[in-house]
């Protein structure tokens, strides 16, 4: 099923931009508790964070938001992402370094999507598609290998971007773009 893409402000230093959220099969709360993992005040604050977040959130964003909940530090926040990597509840993404080296985290679902990634804007599109299962059982059948996760990442531009690019490109050919006085 493939979602609307939204769009996300120009000038956004944060990945500002919707994402569509799948619901995990099980609370990730029972996940952990099954797991005989405690569940502290604060890590339970981020889970619910996690899951009920509509973008992909980096570590500086979810102590920002848990900040405003409670008193929280950042060894804190790192600690418990790399509880819940462990545990397999959240997947860390790199969304084709848009914004640097930074590092995203979304609930692993058990719902396996794919993101596309538009360079020019930064707008993130999650994308899931029979075909994307389709290419997993293919590559699985043909390479005798037992698929645990996939992940994938498609880098481009939007339709928005792709077109706006393409304008800016027949301007300056033509000689119609104004040229900016050097500083």
């Amino acid at each position: 099923m493939l979602q609307q893409p939204t769009t996300r402000p120009k000038d956004a230093t944060e990945s500002h931009y919707q994402r569509t959220r799948a619901v995990p099969t099980q609370p990730l709360s029972e996940r952990l508790a099954a797991r005989g993992v405690r569940l502290t005040l604060r890590r339970r604050a981020l889970l619910k964070i996690l899951e009920e977040a509509d973008r992909h959130l980096d570590a500086a964003a979810l102590l920002e938001v848990a900040q405003k909940q409670m008193e929280i530090d950042r060894a804190t926040v790192y600690r418990t992402l790399d509880l819940f990597k462990r545990e397999g509840l959240i997947d860390e993404l790199d969304l084709m370094h848009l914004r640097g080296e930074m590092h995203y985290y979304e609930v692993r679902t058990g719902k396996e999507h794919f993101h596309l990634a538009c360079f020019g804007c930064g707008r993130i599109e999650e994308i899931s598609t029979p075909l994307f299962e389709q290419l997993k059982r293919e590559v699985g059948k043909e390479r005798g290998f037992t698929i645990q996760t996939a992940r994938l990442e498609i880098g481009g531009y939007c339709a928005a971007c792709a077109v706006s690019a393409s304008e800016r490109k027949g301007l300056e050919t033509s000689g119609q773009m104004a040229t900016q006085p050097e500083t």
